[in-house]
């Protein structure tokens, strides 16, 4: 949620915080703006609700500058309007801020400091930056000395990414963060700072990691760290090897149909980065053995990586032989339930800076318990900050529904489950040909995506015009049911929900209307009749009924027929048409399918 991009030294900056603010259009917002300085006694600041497409109309040729900051908003306090729009600025414009999360405490702040400061927006992000204008003014501190007061007044428990320009000093970027994800990036004679590494890959593949509660001093030809006592710190860069071109959208139509099409190819990929030719897994030792030693493994997860934790539960229960559970991450971080004496935590998150899991991570780190995080972005928070990583390498994915991350989250779990059910001298474990099955996987992947035209029509008959739609399974059906249900009510806005089957008599199914499309997801022996049952239930109460089944369970009348894979391996063929159904659903109601209203990438505020 929201996007910062900071420059200093460059006479490009306005092309250069437009095309960081586009790369970060991925996390979700409804408002952006950008403010540069020209270091010549000219400042522009021009911001606009809705996409950048309307911020980048409203800039003039005259509009230009040597250092500058941008900001793409997801409202949290006001209404989307360019009045609520960052850059945000203080009375006497001298100084403009942008801001990443929520000042837990701004109202005190504003009540017992600027009562008489006439505010222009219902932002959080005004009181900070008026803050810093009134103790540099009243209090003569300089600008540096007036940040670190206020950074010690917010509230520990607040999230915030800042960047602050002081006009005084209009080279000088003044960079902070608690809890927000922000990252310095080294450039040839100038310097950035960004929310991700994405979002400044065009310019430098050299970052600087930020820690909570430091202060940074970005100037064009140097960056500074230190904590709020004035200690200095060295920090050394690091390298992200990320391909700038790798997130074009080439000729699809939407980032989110590319990413469906891309999955058979990063499930090879995997193949080629875990398994050796033996196909052996290539995974960590000292991990593997910090897993045996634990007598329970704790799944961390938020939406579909939660949804893949589900998927992947079964898998360390069934070749590792180690009791797993799956939690909610914003529950966990506020309801931690009665662990085990010796547990292992595995966070699960495409973008590495899900806010609710970081806060489970940093109680995990408070207590020295072992973790590990299955991300698809190095160097991420949750990358850094976990005892160990294991990447998704599924490559940019800019959607705001996820695909090809949910389905290489399962991949990379079932690598683990049989490393670790080796390494345990698990005969499940042994038996298991992981590399033939992700083979098997991936051109069932290929097959299903070949035909999507079928899905389309499917559709265009079913589901085209239905406010509501459910998807109904069993074990690994029912876990792949909730993420077919989130894709389609998070891009169509069709209100869809996943349940047991086996629970429909117990309530659900009162909701079944005449033309009530419901969705059953058949791919496991044992309970493939009770689903069908369950099936049958529904439709003699008017539901149209559709199917996606295994192969060597199908009937003649069978909606969409998947190939055998192993049973555990199911989802990730079961879920690829139950994407493309949510994709054709928004298509037809003519809906941005890569940007859904209301919703973001990245959650990096709870």
């Amino acid at each position: 949620m929201c996007g910062i991009v900071g420059i200093t030294g460059s006479d490009r900056s306005v092309e250069i915080l437009l095309n960081g603010l586009k790369s970060l259009e991925y996390r979700g917002y409804d408002s952006a703006g950008i403010y540069v300085n020209d270091q010549a006694g000219h400042d522009y600041l021009v911001k606009r609700p809705g996409r950048i497409s309307n911020l980048e109309s409203a800039l003039t040729p005259d509009v230009h500058g040597l250092a500058g900051i941008g900001h793409t908003r997801w409202a949290t306090h006001g209404e989307p309007s360019e009045a609520n729009a960052h850059p945000q600025y203080s009375t006497d414009e001298r100084f403009y801020l942008v801001h990443n999360g929520v000042i837990e405490n701004y109202k005190q702040l504003k009540e017992e400091y600027l009562s008489d400061v006439d505010f222009k927006s219902q932002t959080d992000t005004e009181v900070i930056v008026q803050l810093v204008d009134k103790f540099v003014v009243e209090y003569e501190m300089d600008t540096k000395a007036a940040l670190v007061k206020v950074l010690r007044l917010i509230s520990d428990d607040s999230a915030y990414a800042f960047v602050l320009i002081d006009k005084q000093e209009p080279d000088t970027l003044f960079v902070a963060k608690n809890k927000s994800p922000l990252l310095v990036g080294l450039a040839d004679g100038y310097n950035m700072v960004g929310s991700d590494a994405f979002s400044m890959i065009k310019e430098t593949n050299q970052f600087m990691e930020i820690d909570d509660h430091e202060l940074v001093i970005v100037k064009p030809d140097n960056v500074a760290i230190q904590d709020f006592d004035g200690d200095e710190k060295n920090r050394k860069p690091f390298t992200v090897d990320m391909d700038a071109n790798a997130a074009d959208k080439g000729a699809y139509p939407f980032y989110m149909l590319k990413e469906i099409d891309e999955q058979p190819a990063v499930m090879r990929r995997l193949v080629s980065e875990y398994l050796d030719a033996d196909g052996q897994p290539m995974v960590e030792e000292q991990m593997l053995a910090d897993i045996a030693d634990a007598d329970h493994i704790y799944i961390i997860g938020a939406g579909t990586s939660y949804h893949a934790g589900l998927v992947g539960a079964r898998m360390f229960e069934k070749f590792a032989k180690t009791p797993t559970t799956v939690h909610v991450s914003s529950e966990f971080a506020y309801e931690q339930p009665l662990l085990s004496a010796k547990p292992f935590f595995i966070f699960l998150s495409q973008s590495g800076e899900t806010a609710d899991s970081r806060e489970v991570l940093v109680n995990v780190n408070k207590n020295h318990w072992p973790s590990l995080t299955i991300t698809n972005v190095d160097k991420s928070t949750l990358s850094r900050e976990a005892t160990y990583t294991m990447l998704l390498f599924a490559g940019p994915e800019i959607a705001v529904a996820s695909t090809k991350a949910y389905t290489a989250q399962i991949a990379v779990e079932a690598v683990l489950a049989k490393a670790l059910g080796e390494y345990l001298k698990s005969e499940d474990a042994k038996d298991f040909d992981l590399k033939h099955e992700l083979a098997t996987v991936a051109n069932g992947m290929q097959a299903i995506t070949d035909s999507k035209d079928k899905l389309e029509e499917i559709v265009s008959h079913y589901l085209s015009k239905p406010r509501n739609a459910f998807y109904i399974g069993r074990g690994v059906d029912w876990a792949v049911s909730l993420e077919a249900a989130l894709k389609l009510k998070e891009i169509s806005y069709v209100q869809a929900e996943g349940f047991a089957s086996g629970e429909l008599k117990h309530g659900t199914i009162a909701l079944i209307e005449k033309g009530t499309p419901v969705i059953g997801i058949i791919t496991q022996d044992r309970t493939a009749g009770l689903t069908r049952s369950n099936l049958e239930e529904t439709q003699a109460r008017g539901a149209s009924i559709l199917t996606i089944v295994s192969r060597h369970l199908a009937k003649e009348d069978d909606t969409v027929i998947l190939p055998d894979v192993n049973p555990y391996l199911t989802p990730l063929l079961s879920v690829v048409p139950a994407q493309l159904l949510a994709y054709y659903t928004s298509l037809g109601k003519g809906l941005d399918v890569d940007k859904p209203r209301n919703l973001a990438k990245s959650v990096t505020v709870q």
